[in-house]
């Protein structure tokens, strides 16, 4: 079983543009909740969350 990481927040911060990217990433990167160039959320570090970051690396990074 997974171990879960307890109240651990992280902090997403989109850094490419949506321009040019295909429709699945953009439903991606609006389901971290992210709509604006350099906007950063925040996050519990999740499977699901951190498996959604993985789908789109060349446009968000973690900020710590």
């Amino acid at each position: 079983m997974a171990k879960k990481n307890d109240n651990k927040q992280i902090k997403i911060k989109l850094t490419g543009s949506l321009i040019g990217a295909s429709e699945a990433q953009r439903r991606v990167v609006k389901g971290l909740g992210l709509t604006k160039k350099d906007q950063i959320v925040e996050h519990y570090n999740s499977a699901t969350i951190m498996g959604m970051v993985n789908k789109v690396p060349h446009l968000v990074t973690v900020v710590d």
